[in-house]
């Protein structure tokens, strides 16, 4: 995998390292289509050196997965649906399953209670 920027300024697209955040004009590139990657005539295609052992998850990337998902379970939820002010979701009293969201997450309510 590597990540694909553009520098239109130079004519110029870089093929590097796989990105550790997300900007604009980045391109994500499995290692098929990094290797067949070819430019407009008149631009020059810069592979930077990727480092093949860095592609499995470290110690340090899951601890930081660990602590990211504790500061999402202490932070309240955030919806767009009306809120009770037990925190359960109005929409809550229908489906009896879900108790809140925070963006693609979901809080569901275990069957027994």
């Amino acid at each position: 995998m590597a990540t694909l920027t553009y520098v239109y300024a130079d004519s110029t697209a870089v093929l590097g390292p796989l990105a550790t955040y997300a900007e604009p004009h980045c391109y994500d590139l499995c290692a098929e289509h990094s290797e067949r990657l070819t430019a407009p005539r008149g631009w020059e295609v810069v592979r930077l050196a990727i480092d093949t052992s860095a592609s499995r998850p470290s110690g340090d990337d899951l601890e930081a997965l660990a602590d990211a998902v504790r500061e999402a379970a202490r932070t309240p939820p955030q919806s767009d649906e009306p809120v009770e002010p037990a925190g359960r979701s109005v929409r809550d009293a229908t489906s009896a399953m879900e108790v809140a969201r925070r963006g693609h997450l979901r809080i569901l309510r275990s069957p027994e209670q």
